[in-house]
């Protein structure tokens, strides 16, 4: 199997599971930002020498997690990644579940449709499809943003309480992006609990300027919050100021789908006992 002889490649470097470090390392120093590196560049970001990091990357070439262009020489990571990237969205339930359900969104609705997941004190996407009013040219899978100043990161946020946010997302202020960022947890709780309530968040200018989202928590059998699906585009073709209410109620029975697949029932309400 691939997998097995990418483990012997690593392991076969000296030092064993360090070496498994390093070759994490040299991978995870390829962002969307620097998607292609020199040996040197790949040296200074993962703080080793040149001839090691050049021999981890000739491992990693011969088992395809990173390729050199013939003509620049620069590394990107390599086909294996893509590889092994499907094959943990396509063995993830909440993706198998969402996707059908944010396609038809985009396609329905023309904006983007994003279902996210947590991963610390950050969202992580495990999904986007964009729509013909939100076409993007690349993709946000596998992106991380903040939890505080996005529609599917407050809808995320619902799943703790106001202590674990607290100690989760660390000291004020909380960092602000544009001057619309909620950046107080006084601030943070009033908007949660209005989420909470009507059943879907929003976000309007809070991360990027120009931009707004609509989304809504998904919940697994348990009637934990495990994910959040959103609607996504400029602020003119979301126009949340003029279809909030319509746009909340498809993304609420969109979440509802989701998590119906994922064996959640509602809240178990139990029965008052009569007092004799």
């Amino acid at each position: 199997m691939q997998s097995l002889r990418i483990l012997r490649a690593m392991v076969s470097e000296s030092g064993g599971n360090q070496s498994v470090e390093r070759a994490s390392a040299v991978l995870n120093a390829f962002t969307l930002g620097r998607p292609a590196l020199r040996v040197s560049d790949v040296a200074a970001e993962v703080g080793l020498g040149i001839s090691t990091t050049s021999r981890l990357l000739a491992t990693l070439e011969s088992v395809d997690l990173v390729r050199r262009d013939p003509v620049s020489q620069l590394y990107e990571l390599g086909p294996a990644v893509l590889t092994m990237a499907g094959i943990a969205l396509n063995n993830d339930p909440i993706y198998r579940q969402a996707r059908p359900v944010a396609q038809r969104l985009a396609w329905e609705l023309g904006l983007g449709a994003n279902v996210a997941v947590r991963r610390g004190a950050e969202l992580f996407y495990l999904l986007n499809v964009e729509g013909q009013l939100a076409q993007k040219s690349f993709s946000l899978m596998g992106q991380r943003n903040p939890l505080h100043a996005t529609a599917m990161g407050k809808s995320l946020l619902l799943g703790l309480s106001p202590e674990q946010r607290r100690e989760l997302l660390g000291p004020e202020p909380l960092h602000g992006f544009t001057g619309h960022t909620i950046t107080t947890f006084e601030a943070l709780d009033a908007d949660l609990a209005r989420i909470a309530s009507r059943g879907y968040s929003t976000e309007i200018e809070e991360l990027a300027l120009g931009r707004a989202c609509i989304a809504a928590p998904v919940r697994d059998h348990t009637g934990a919050v495990v994910a959040a699906i959103s609607l996504s585009g400029a602020l003119s073709a979301i126009a949340l100021d003029e279809r909030e209410a319509d746009l909340g109620r498809t993304i609420v029975e969109a979440a509802d789908s989701v998590s119906i697949g994922l064996g959640y029932l509602g809240p178990v309400h139990t029965p008052v006992r009569e007092v004799r």
